[in-house]
């Protein structure tokens, strides 16, 4: 986790510097999220905070949770990571874990708090992963709907085209990471969640 430290330093500044703004929905996770440039503009009017960083996996969020998402005291949490366990190689059943081992954080410290895990997303680098993408949001789905104020945003499935492979419009050149169109749908896909805002 030390390789993480300098960026979650940061992220702690910003969480402090900002601390007298209530009621926020914010956004943790990996580079998916960091990299969410616009999410202002794309939820304007609505209190958001973006604490991601790059690189991070299930694991690691769920490491620094208390040092990133407690202090913030957030109206509504927006999660998406596991994506990297996968590529590091962990199994399904490991980021599904993770994931129990993050919610059991959440329930001690912010249990009335409301819980939106995004998907793994179907990315055309890691598609030769794409059966352990489904089974791990299998597993979590199935844990989620077993949870009050715990929700499940589907952006896999129009991540997808007619053929069933990744939409690759809604990528950058390195097929991993998103493009303005895949921000875009995220963005369309959050905005009929109303337990997000």
């Amino acid at each position: 986790m030390i390789w993480y430290e300098d960026e979650v330093h940061q992220l702690e500044k910003k969480v402090r510097s900002t601390a007298e703004v209530t009621n926020r929905t914010v956004f943790y996770g990996s580079s998916s999220i960091r990299l969410w440039n616009t999410l202002d503009q794309d939820f304007s009017g609505k209190p958001v905070l973006n604490i991601g960083f790059g690189g991070s996996t299930l694991a690691a969020c769920g490491w620094f949770f208390e040092r990133l998402v407690v202090p913030v005291q957030p109206r509504s949490i927006v999660f998406y990571a596991g994506d990297n366990d996968l590529g590091d190689g962990r199994h399904a059943e490991e980021v599904y874990l993770f994931f129990c081992a993050l919610t059991a954080k959440m329930q001690r410290h912010l249990p009335e708090v409301p819980f939106s895990f995004v998907a793994i997303k179907p990315s055309p680098a890691r598609w030769h992963l794409i059966n352990t993408i489904r089974f791990a949001n299998q597993l979590i789905r199935q844990k989620i709907e077993r949870m009050p104020g715990y929700h499940y945003v589907d952006i896999f499935t129009p991540m997808l085209d007619n053929s069933g492979r990744p939409r690759w419009e809604l990528f950058e050149s390195d097929g991993l990471h998103l493009s303005r169109k895949g921000y875009a749908l995220w963005q369309q896909v959050m905005l009929q969640h109303p337990e997000i805002f």
